[in-house]
């Protein structure tokens, strides 16, 4: 990528890749950013255009639909309005003029020889400055909820039957918010001294509410560093790390992670380890490689065994209760990911919860039967869907009565019933759940 092109150019780029291809918004921008030679105020303010506009494209598109009077028939037109939509109305240190007279020069950058494209950009944005936003009737509060928290009909309507009107309110809002950025602290690293080490370097970290081991930072950049490069820290979500605190460990435990990749939780595991053994699998041998990767930066590689399979098939490779724990951190529609990657809402759709619940219970049917008596099975998902969750938890007890819900502690939670669910709005981190099984001795 050439050093010269702006953010602006760069979050273009990305924004078509992610609307026309369906690329996921993290991995493009990520390699966007990589190949660019954009300074880090730059960086920071590409990926807000792009998670920006991805996150409230519905609103967006509701501010220019009577705005756009003719078809937008090259690809770039579209991103570019979005994008330069979501600064006039967003970004208050951005000005106006400054907003229409980029995407002017973005227009001719990007469209094909004599193209008026340009021209199409700056009418339709001079019309949005002199309109400003609007939104539809609150008498409709699915529609209004829809548009103004640019989230999908469908899971607008999902939340109120779940969490009632208030709760989604609050869900919808808190999905808006930054992500944090979280950290999990290594076991064998000094707490407080990776904390004075943090705080010297600007990261300004503070302890997080709800996991004894994480740390939210004031900024992102904390990979660049020697504390990360040294295996000190990892990148984890809050909510993410108390799957793992669910386990009681001993040490020398032989542990399976069915669904391993990118191996945050893998590596978490083996840290818990002595002498005993986690066995990481993915269906993707490529996805291993991180696993890997995550295990040897982090010093645990002698504890980590990787194996790519299909975990519905685990029975057919491994023993009978051959793991004192398995963690079935399950496939899933990623709904408590909402606020970290925003494309999620407009991809996903209610067929996708009942069909990845089967795909959850057959993991956990398959699964069972390799956990040792007295065993801990512990079932996690990055979503707060019922069907996935609770209803997956309901079905499995049915059809595997030789378990049994146990209460655990997570972090500085107590789960009294054996589950515990995160929302968005519980704590600002990701939507999350959690249930402990116990194999009946």
């Amino acid at each position: 990528m050439s050093t010269t092109k702006s953010a602006r150019a760069v979050a273009l780029e990305t924004l078509i890749r992610i609307l026309r291809d369906g690329s996921y918004s993290n991995i493009s921008l990520n390699n966007s950013l990589r190949h660019s030679q954009l300074s880090q105020a730059d960086r920071n303010f590409c990926t807000r255009l792009v998670y920006g506009t991805i996150q409230y494209k519905i609103y967006l598109e509701y501010q220019l639909h009577d705005l756009v009077k003719t078809k937008l028939k090259e690809d770039y037109l579209l991103p570019l309005l979005l994008m330069s939509a979501y600064q006039i109305l967003f970004l208050d240190k951005v000005p106006n003029r400054a907003a229409v007279n980029e995407a002017n020069l973005l227009a001719k950058q990007f469209g094909k020889p004599h193209s008026t494209g340009f021209k199409i950009v700056n009418g339709i944005l001079h019309a949005l400055i002199r309109r400003g936003p609007v939104l539809p009737d609150k008498q409709d509060s699915v529609q209004y909820l829809s548009v103004k928290e640019s989230v999908p009909e469908w899971l607008v309507q999902y939340l109120i039957a779940n969490w009632g009107i208030e709760r989604t309110n609050s869900i919808l809002t808190s999905i808006n918010l930054p992500a944090k950025n979280t950290v999990r602290v290594a076991r064998v690293a000094d707490f407080e001294e990776v904390i004075k080490k943090l705080t010297e370097l600007g990261f300004e970290p503070e302890k997080s509410a709800i996991a004894t081991d994480e740390l939210v930072l004031a900024r992102g950049g904390v990979s660049e560093t020697s504390l990360f490069k040294d295996g000190k820290l990892t990148i984890q979500d809050e909510a993410a790390s108390l799957a793992v605190s669910a386990f009681n460990f001993v040490g020398e435990e032989e542990v399976l992670d069915a669904c391993s990749a990118p191996g945050g939780k893998t590596v978490q595991i083996a840290e818990n380890l002595t002498t005993g053994h986690v066995t990481a699998l993915d269906i993707h041998e490529n996805k291993l490689r991180l696993v890997k990767q995550n295990a040897d930066r982090m010093n645990v590689k002698d504890r980590v065994i990787t194996k790519a399979m299909d975990a519905r098939k685990a029975d057919q490779i491994f023993e009978q209760g051959q793991f004192a724990k398995i963690l079935v951190d399950a496939p899933c529609s990623g709904l408590g990911l909402l606020r970290r990657k925003p494309e999620i809402r407009y991809t996903k759709n209610l067929n996708d919860l009942t069909n990845l619940q089967k795909v959850q219970l057959a993991l956990l049917d398959h699964l069972s039967g390799l956990v040792q008596a007295e065993g801990e099975l512990v079932y996690s998902t990055c979503t707060i869907a019922v069907e996935e969750d609770e209803a997956v938890v309901k079905e499995f007890l049915k059809q595997h009565p030789e378990f049994e819900l146990q209460a655990f502690k997570a972090g500085e939670i107590d789960a009294p019933d054996g589950m515990l669910k995160i929302l968005p709005d519980s704590y600002g981190s990701d939507g999350f759940f959690i249930a402990k099984f116990v194999m009946r001795g």
